[in-house]
C-alpha cells in the first residue's frame, strides 16, 4: 500500500475497514461482558460492570499513549524515508509500554479495592466487582500490549492483521463468556475468564506479523530515549487523555447518580457506557484509519493528499453520529433488554435517560477524530487541549454542577452540552490548520 501515492479514497476505505473491524471488535469484550453477566445476574451485575469500566478506560488509553504516540512519529519519519528513525520510535514505544505494563498490573494486585471504592463500588456492587477482576488480575499488561501493537501494525502496512488478531480474540470470548458464565455457572468471574483469555489470544495473533516478511518493525538500540519518551508521551497524550477521560467521567457520573438518583439509575448508565464505548470506537476506527494516511504525506509534505483524506473522514464521522443518536432515539428499551433483564422500575426511567444523552453521540465522532488529525499534523498543543477540555474540564464542571443548578436529571444533558461546545472550538481549529496545509512544499512541524 504506497499511502504516498496510491489511490486516497482506496486507502482510506481499506485502512477504515481494518480500524473499524478491529474496533468495533474490541468492543465486543465489554459488550459481550455486560449482556451475559445482566442476564444472569440482572441489574446488580450490569452496575458492578459499570464501576469496573473505569479500569478498562486507564489500561486500554496506556496501550493508546504509546501505540498512538510512538505511531504517529514513526509514520512521519516513514514520509520522510528515514528508517533507522522508524524504528527508534518503535523501540521507544516498546519500553515505555513495558514499564506501563508493570505499573498498571501493581496498580490493580494491590489497590483493587480502594480504586473499586473509588470508582463508585458501594457494598452491594463490590463483590461482584470484585470477582470479575479475580481472573483479569493475572494478565493486565496484555490488554495494553494489544493496544500499542494494533497503532503499529496499521502504521508497518498490515492493518488487517490487526483486525484479524481482535477478531480472533473477540470470536472466543463471546463464546467463551456463554461456557465460563452459563455453563461452567462461574457468573461474573467467569466473563472476566473470557476477556482475559481472548486478550491474550489476540496479542499473539499480533506477534505473527513480526515473522513476516514485510514486516519493518525492527528492535534497535536507542539512542536520545529520554527525548523520544517524551515525544511519545506529548503526541499521543490527547489520545490517551480522550479514553482516560471517559474512566473519569465515568466515575464521577456513578458517584453522582448513586447520591442523586439510585441504582436504578446506575443500572441504565451500565448500558450508557458500553453503547458509548462502541461509539467511540467508531470515531477511534475514523481516526486510526486515517492517520497512516496523514502523517507519512505530512512528512512528505503533501497537503492535498491530506485535505483530501479529511474529507472522506468527515462525511464517516457524520454518518455514525448520526446513526447512533437515532439508534437512542428509536430503541431505547431495546439496549435495556439486550443488557439485562430488566425491572419494570429501570423500564420506566430508561428511554428518557437514553435519549438525553445519547444527543452527545452527533458531534462525539467528530470531537475525538479532530485529536487524531491535530496529532497528525504533530498540532500536539491543539489535540492536548481539545482532550482535556472535552474530556475533564467542561465534562467534570458539568457532571458535578448541574444536579444542584438544575436538578438530579440535568446530569444526563452534561455529555451533550460538551461535545456541542468542543466542537465549536474544534471546527474554527480545523478550519485553520488545514488551510495552512501546503500543496507540495515540505511542512514545517509546529
Amino acid at each position: 500500500m504506497d499511502l504516498l501515492h496510491g489511490n486516497v479514497r482506496k486507502l482510506y476505505l481499506k485502512y477504515l475497514a481494518a480500524a473499524f473491524g478491529s474496533a468495533l471488535i474490541s468492543s465486543i469484550y465489554g459488550i459481550v461482558d455486560m449482556a451475559m453477566v445482566g442476564q444472569y445476574q440482572g441489574p446488580s451485575g450490569t452496575a458492578a460492570l459499570a464501576v469496573v469500566a473505569p479500569v478498562w478506560n486507564i489500561i486500554y488509553s496506556l496501550g493508546l499513549l504509546t501505540g498512538i504516540g510512538g505511531s504517529v512519529l514513526l509514520g512521519s519519519a516513514k514520509g520522510r524515508g528515514e528508517k533507522r528513525e522508524m524504528n527508534q520510535y518503535f523501540t521507544a514505544a516498546f519500553l515505555l509500554s513495558v514499564v506501563l505494563g508493570l505499573l498498571s498490573w501493581l496498580a490493580v494486585l494491590f489497590f483493587e479495592e480502594p480504586m473499586l471504592r473509588l470508582f463508585g463500588a458501594e457494598e452491594t456492587l463490590l463483590p461482584y466487582a470484585k470477582a470479575y477482576l479475580y481472573p483479569v488480575k493475572f494478565g493486565v499488561p496484555v490488554f495494553l500490549f494489544t493496544q500499542m501493537l494494533a497503532a503499529f501494525l496499521r502504521n508497518d502496512d498490515d492493518p488487517a492483521l490487526a483486525t484479524w488478531a481482535v477478531i480472533a480474540g473477540g470470536v472466543f470470548n463471546v463464546f467463551g463468556d456463554y461456557f465460563c458464565i452459563f455453563t461452567l455457572d462461574m457468573g461474573i468471574m467467569g466473563a472476566g475468564l473470557a476477556t482475559m483469555m481472548g486478550a491474550a489470544i489476540s496479542a499473539l495473533v499480533m506477534c505473527t506479523h513480526f515473522l513476516k516478511k514485510k514486516n519493518t518493525l525492527r528492535l534497535v538500540r536507542p539512542d536520545r530515549i529520554a527525548i523520544r519518551l517524551r515525544n511519545i508521551t506529548v503526541t499521543g497524550f490527547p489520545t490517551f487523555f480522550s479514553d482516560v477521560a471517559m474512566g473519569i467521567l465515568t466515575m464521577l457520573f456513578n458517584r453522582q447518580i448513586v447520591s442523586f438518583l439510585g441504582t436504578d439509575a446506575l443500572s441504565v448508565y451500565g448500558v450508557i457506557v458500553n453503547i458509548s464505548t462502541i461509539v467511540q470506537c467508531c470515531a477511534y476506527s475514523v481516526g486510526q484509519a486515517s492517520q497512516p494516511i496523514f502523517s507519512t504525506n505530512f512528512g512528505a509534505g503533501k497537503g492535498r493528499r491530506i485535505r483530501q483524506t479529511l474529507r472522506y473522514a468527515l462525511v464517516t464521522c457524520g454518518v455514525f453520529g448520526l446513526l447512533w443518536t437515532a439508534l437512542f432515539w428509536a430503541i431505547p428499551n431495546g439496549f435495556i433488554h439486550l443488557f439485562m433483564k430488566p425491572t419494570e422500575a429501570v423500564l420506566a426511567i430508561a428511554p428518557a435517560i437514553l435519549r438525553k444523552y445519547g444527543l452527545s453521540f452527533i458531534l462525539l465522532p467528530f470531537n475525538i477524530f479532530a485529536t487524531y488529525y491535530f496529532q497528525s499534523l504533530l498540532k500536539t498543543r491543539s489535540s492536548m487541549a481539545v482532550s482535556v477540555l472535552r474530556g475533564m474540564v467542561l465534562s467534570g464542571v458539568l457532571i458535578l454542577v448541574l444536579p444542584y443548578v438544575a436538578g438530579a436529571d440535568s446530569v444526563w444533558f452534561a455529555m451533550p452540552i460538551t461535545e456541542l461546545l468542543t466542537a465549536v472550538l474544534v471546527f474554527r481549529w480545523m478550519r485553520k490548520f488545514t488551510k495552512e496545509l501546503p500543496e507540495c512544499d515540505t511542512i514545517k512541524a509546529t
